[in-house]
């Protein structure tokens, strides 16, 4: 898995385990849907660090806490 894959499973998980959309989280985070959208989109998935803050912010989680999941454990390494 990717780290990009793996951010867009974190939010996923996350979502799904508060039961709340996509452009629920968009609204809650202050960005638009299309944001959000565009990160989950395993094509285009480009997500900066300041994104994924303010959608943590909007959950009520740190990054800490975002970051210490199983998603990030066995993450591929992006250096080829």
């Amino acid at each position: 898995m990717s780290v990009k894959d793996a951010v867009a499973a974190r939010f996923d998980r996350l979502c799904r385990e508060r039961g709340i959309r996509y452009n629920e989280l968009a609204t809650l985070a202050g960005v638009t849907p299309s944001t959000v959208y565009s990160m989950m989109d395993p094509v285009r998935r480009d997500v900066s660090v300041v994104t994924v803050k303010k959608l943590c912010d909007g959950l009520g989680v740190t990054l800490g806490a975002f970051f210490s999941a199983p998603e990030f454990e066995m993450l591929e390494q992006e250096i080829e």
